[in-house]
């Protein structure tokens, strides 16, 4: 059992009031919030060892390098990844994907080459793919979804071919909160020697991953979404991929020699981390992963979980509202519209009663397209959150109802 009055302590925003009324945060698919020891880390990195990394032989950027390398190897644990070499620091998941459709394509894909995609992803896991497919004039496969927000899993067979070169799709989708099976997809990718990209930006924070049990192939997620800072992501590669994929962008740290007549790349990790890397946003991740593990991974996933369930039936109660993403399986998203009330209008008045939800399209405009809607308000969960703030929700709900 998880302490949330000790938990909600750790988090000092959560302090605050908005408008005169408690601060609800129910927007944490866009952004999390940062625990105090993740904040009084980036200060102390800030006001103790910053300096720039690996290329300084002083005090300071060996400390800096030092804790730099060590978040990697958190990271590496927290995933289990094979090796440090095969954890790649970006900016974020939307780099983390581009990175690999930048390099992947030029590597392994070529005309008339497939690509495929889920009917849930998010844009940054569209997007790249269809840059690859103008500049290679590759084909972009989609896997569809059924009114519930499941993946019909069925036609992915039906999709693959020997013209298949990559499967990209998300764990959990931002806009339903669909959690899928990607490690049944993954093994029959993986029967026809197709490699598999996870977008594990809604997953990571809220249940176990382990990419050897998995055997993906790359997987990518942000630090903002799990507790650390912003502008900070990482890529998960196996080695064997990593090491046959160009660089993505050149630069300081990504090479071993450079002449006029010709530069060579350095190993990895690095040779994808070109330029100055955001050493305190690394920093601050690997200390928002040794918060997580504090906490319990497994005890983070059985709380939202409840919390999910206790909201979903309260909302459910109420005739004018209705669910987006009904699947079986589901983690910490409800997205959902009242009858004749915009989201937007909705989620205003939401937030003068203290409660921020998300409204829109949640960069996901082909799921509202399926739906036939132009967005959704989305009430998404995070461990610090409480049945008392549901119903908050729930009240708030109520309240604008009455005023419409």
């Amino acid at each position: 059992m998880l302490d949330i009055n000790k938990i909600r302590a750790d988090f000092p925003i959560l302090k605050q009031t908005v408008y005169n009324k408690p601060l609800i945060y129910l927007d944490n698919g866009a952004t999390t919030q940062k625990p105090q020891v993740v904040i009084d880390k980036i200060i102390d990195c800030y006001t103790k060892i910053n300096s720039n990394i690996h290329r300084g032989v002083h005090f300071l950027s060996e400390q800096a390098t030092l804790e730099y390398e060590n978040s990697r190897l958190l990271v590496k644990d927290f995933l289990n990844a094979a090796s440090t070499a095969e954890i790649i620091f970006t900016r974020g998941t939307t780099e983390a994907i581009n990175l690999v459709a930048s390099s992947f394509s030029e590597r392994y894909i070529k005309a008339d080459d497939q690509i495929i995609v889920s009917a849930m992803e998010h844009h940054s896991n569209i997007v790249p793919w269809q840059i690859v497919c103008e500049r290679k004039n590759a084909v972009l496969k989609v896997i569809p979804m059924n009114s519930s927000g499941e993946l019909m899993t069925e036609k992915i067979a039906e999709l693959i071919n020997d013209k298949t070169k990559i499967i990209a799709l998300t764990h959990i989708s931002n806009a339903l909160g669909t959690v899928n099976p990607i490690k049944n997809i993954i093994e029959l990718a993986h029967a026809h020697n197709i490699p598999v990209l996870i977008d594990a930006a809604q997953s990571v924070q809220h249940l176990s991953i382990d990419v050897q049990d998995l055997d993906c192939d790359f997987l990518a997620f942000s630090g903002h979404k799990i507790y650390a800072e912003t502008g900070i992501g990482i890529l998960y590669g196996k080695e064997k991929w990593l090491n046959e994929m160009p660089p993505y962008q050149g630069g300081g740290d990504m090479i071993k020699t450079v002449s006029f007549e010709k530069s060579t790349w350095a190993d990895l990790p690095l040779k994808f981390e070109a330029g100055t890397s955001n050493y305190i946003g690394a920093i601050s991740l690997g200390e928002a992963i040794k918060y997580i593990k504090n906490v319990g991974i497994n005890n983070i996933y059985e709380y939202e979980a409840e919390l999910l369930s206790y909201a979903t039936t309260l909302l459910q109660s109420i005739p004018e509202l209705k669910i987006y993403g009904t699947a079986e399986h589901k983690a910490s998203v409800i997205s959902f519209n009242l009858k004749n009330i915009h989201q937007y209008d909705a989620g205003t008045l939401l937030d003068k009663l203290g409660i921020a939800v998300r409204t829109g399209t949640h960069c996901a405009e082909p799921v509202m397209q399926f739906f036939g809607i132009t967005g959704t308000i989305r009430a998404s969960l995070a461990f610090y959150n409480t049945k008392q703030e549901i119903d908050a929700l729930y009240e708030g709900i109520l309240r604008i109802k009455k005023k419409f």
